[in-house]
C-alpha cells in the first residue's frame, strides 16, 4: 500500500524552504548496506574498501539500528541547521535525546521486539549504539567524508539555481518522482501506510541530500520537524577515480591535469571533491582551478567553507571544440 505524507505551507513557510546536510544521517542510512549491499551498487567499491574495518566493528549493534525493510530510527534523522552541521555536534545531540522517545522510536523501527543490543536498559544501548557509531563514522566515513559532502554540495548549488531559475515546484519535482508541490502543500509518496497532513506551522521545510537514498523519505514521528532526504545526483561518481581522458587536443592546448579538470567541471564540486576524483593533491588542484578561473574558463561560488567551481560558457565552448576554438571572420589581429 503507497502512504502519503503532506507538508502544508503557510506563505512564509514556502519562502523558507533550505538545505542542510547532516553527517549523522548519511551514517544512519547507509548502515542499509549491512543488510543488502547489492541494492546499493553504487557503493560496492567503498563497502570493498572498509570491509577490514567493519569487521572490527560492533556490527551486532549497527545492525540492529535497521529492520528488515531498511527502516532506520526517527533519532538518527535529526533535522540538521545548515550545510556545515558537524558529526561530533549531532552525536552529542544523540546523547541528550529524551528516554521515552529513544524507546519509542527503537519500538517503532522493531514492532515485533527489540533486538539483543536494544533490550534491558535504554541508556547502556545508548552508549553502546553511541560507542558503534563513532567507531563507525571513524573508521569508514571519516576519511572519506571531504569527498562525500563534496557532491552532496554540489547537489545543493544545483538544486538552488533550479529555485531560482525555474521555481520552488520544478525544483521540488526534481528531488524524487515521489515529491510535488500543489499551490502550498508538498506531497512526499510513501513506502509505508502512513496517510497524513500536517500543517508546517512556522518551521520552514528542510531538503537534506543522501547519498544512500534513491528516492525520498521522510521522518515518520507525528512530531518530527518537516523534513525531507533525498537521492543525491552524482552519487555514480562518487567513488571512481575519473582517468583523466579528455580531447588529445584540449590536453595539449591545457595540459593533462587541467584538461582534466575542465571536463569534470560540467556540474559544480569543489577541489576535495575533484582531488579525490583525478587523483591529484587538493593544493595542486587550487592552483590549476585559480589559473583558470582567471583565464575565464570557470566559474565559482561560495557555499558555507567551501568553494565551488563550474565551467563557464567559455570552458563549456573550449571542451565541446575538443580544445579547438575558431577565430571569427573578418576579425583583425593586428
Amino acid at each position: 500500500m503507497v502512504g502519503l505524507l503532506e507538508y502544508e505551507l503557510n506563505g512564509r513557510d514556502l519562502g523558507d524552504v533550505r538545505f542542510a546536510i547532516s553527517p549523522i544521517n548519511e551514517l544512519a542510512l547507509s548502515l542499509r548496506t549491512f543488510r543488502e549491499p547489492g541494492r546499493f551498487p553504487v557503493h560496492l567499491p567503498w563497502l570493498r574498501e572498509t570491509q577490514d574495518a567493519r569487521d572490527r566493528l560492533d556490527t551486532t549493534m549497527l545492525r540492529a539500528l535497521s529492520n528488515a525493510s531498511l527502516s532506520t530510527p526517527d533519532f538518527l534523522s535529526p533535522r540538521p541547521d545548515s550545510p556545515l552541521t558537524r558529526i561530533d555536534t549531532e552525536l552529542q545531540a544523540l546523547a541528550r535525546v529524551e528516554e521515552g522517545r529513544l524507546g519509542a522510536d527503537l519500538r517503532a523501527v522493531h514492532p515485533e521486539g527489540l533486538p539483543s543490543p536494544l533490550r534491558g536498559s535504554l541508556e547502556a544501548a545508548r552508549r553502546r549504539m553511541l560507542r558503534a557509531l563513532q567507531a563507525y563514522w571513524d573508521s569508514c566515513f571519516a576519511p572519506w567524508w571531504p569527498r562525500m559532502r563534496g557532491v552532496l554540495q554540489a547537489d545543493i548549488v544545483h538544486r538552488g539555481r533550479v529555485a531560482a531559475t525555474e521555481g520552488v515546484g520544478a525544483m521540488l519535482g526534481g528531488i524524487s518522482d515521489r515529491v510535488s508541490l500543489d499551490g502550498d502543500v508538498v506531497r512526499v509518496r510513501l513506502n509505508s501506510p502512513l496517510r497524513t497532513r500536517r500543517p508546517t506551522g512556522g518551521e520552514g521545510l528542510t531538503l537534506v541530500p543522501s547519498l544512500f537514498t534513491r528516492g525520498a523519505s521522510v521522518p515518520i514521528g507525528k512530531d518530527e520537524p518537516p523534513m525531507i532526504m533525498y537521492g543525491v545526483r552524482g552519487a555514480g561518481t562518487l567513488w571512481q577515480a575519473e582517468a583523466r581522458r579528455s580531447s588529445k587536443v584540449l590536453a595539449d592546448l591545457l595540459g593533462a591535469t587541467r584538461a582534466g579538470l575542465l571536463t569534470a567541471l560540467a556540474s559544480p564540486a569543489s577541489s576535495t571533491e575533484l582531488a579525490g576524483r583525478l587523483g591529484v593533491t587538493t593544493p595542486a588542484v587550487n592552483q590549476h582551478l585559480r589559473a583558470m578561473r582567471g583565464a575565464g574558463l570557470l566559474t565559482s561560488a561560495r557555499h558555507g567553507r567551501s568553494v565551488l567551481y563550474l565551467r563557464s560558457e567559455l570552458g563549456d565552448a573550449l571542451v565541446a571544440g575538443g580544445g579547438r576554438m575558431s577565430v571569427p571572420s573578418g576579425t583583425n589581429e593586428g
